[in-house]
């Protein structure tokens, strides 16, 4: 038997694959709204001088295959620039061990069929990993995992800053140092709150007119302050102080914790995550354990008792993940310096 070539493509049997109206649902449809068809449905419904005359030549529908290799050709004519703006997004390399070993180790997720809800396991320890490097890197005692970005993670810091701040006053003071897109963020969050932005030099910082403060650490332009005093004057005045912390920073200098700052919020993006086009990237958001839970945002539970034992439900009777060490009594082992119940 002779073969025939066709123009079959494996992926066109399937030109409806979206999800969408059935033909005799859009007659039922149709039928409901009193149109004839699709062009009447338009046609009343669109105005005229708007309308298109001719329809788009979108050329032949493309295979699966064909697309991508079109998307290729396309996105090889960009030009690859080095960015050098700065203001929060960094350039980055990943190790390929930590790539492989943690970003994408099989073991988070491989160890159950999907539908088992022992998979939180690994999700679990992912989150956890996350929010003990933070609680490490700003020396605050509160867990996130995590906020959309860093001017997110700002605004929600402002928010919760009045709160939870003993202060009558309605002002918020923003560093002037800080990143613009921060800045941006947390004037639009304030204006429907009706909260008044100062912003200024931290110098020009008037501690009695305002209900909290946030400083960027590094600010904007590279350089760096130490926060303590301006810190300090705010607990005086029952305000809270939020410190925007680059954290790879904070492996050589003085944490958030240390300064005195009640919130310490900032950008995972620095560790290995790629800028891709302004983000978002994970923001880290770290407030003091004297700040009631009923008080934090959204996604923040504790780092110690509450979450330890919330480790333990998900670990009991589940085959832990390749590589984990279990206790005798069938847990995963213990941290070292979680505390015991």
């Amino acid at each position: 038997m002779t073969f025939t070539p066709t123009d079959y493509l494996p992926y066109d049997f399937a030109n409806r694959r979206h999800i969408g109206p059935s033909p005799e649902e859009m007659a039922q449809m149709l039928d409901t709204v009193g149109a004839k068809d699709l062009h009447a449905l338009i046609a009343d419904t669109v105005p005229e001088a708007i309308r298109q005359e001719q329809p788009l030549d979108f050329g032949k529908a493309l295979s699966e295959r064909e697309l991508l290799h079109h998307m290729r050709e396309v996105a090889d004519r960009n030009t690859v620039l080095v960015s050098l703006i700065g203001q929060g997004y960094h350039g980055t390399v990943t190790p390929p061990a930590i790539q492989r070993n943690i970003l994408e180790n099989p073991a988070w997720y491989t160890a159950y069929t999907p539908y088992q809800p022992e998979i939180s396991q690994g999700r679990l320890e992912a989150l956890l990993n996350f929010q003990t490097m933070v609680s490490d890197l700003t020396g605050l005692e509160i867990a996130n995992a995590s906020l959309l970005d860093e001017a997110t993670a700002c605004a929600e810091a402002m928010t919760m800053a009045q709160r939870v701040a003993k202060s009558k006053a309605r002002a918020f003071f923003v560093d002037e140092n800080c990143h613009p897109q921060n800045i941006a963020v947390m004037k639009t969050r304030a204006a429907p709150l009706g909260i008044e932005v100062v912003v200024g030099d931290p110098d020009d910082l008037e501690p009695s007119e305002v209900f909290g403060a946030i400083f960027q650490f590094p600010g904007t332009h590279g350089h760096l302050r130490d926060f303590t005093d301006p810190i300090a004057a705010l607990h005086d005045q029952s305000a809270i102080a939020i410190v925007s912390a680059d954290p790879l920073s904070l492996t050589l200098l003085k944490e958030p914790g240390a300064m005195g700052a009640d919130i310490a919020v900032g950008s995972t993006q620095r560790f290995g995550v790629p800028v891709g086009y302004g983000g978002p990237h994970a923001a880290y958001f770290r407030p003091a354990n004297s700040i009631s839970g009923g008080k934090r945002p959204r996604r923040t539970s504790a780092r110690h008792r509450r979450c330890w034992r919330s480790w333990q439900a998900f670990t009991r009777c589940s085959m832990a993940p390749r590589g984990s060490r279990l206790s005798p009594s069938g847990f995963i082992a213990r941290p070292s310096g979680w505390p015991r119940d």
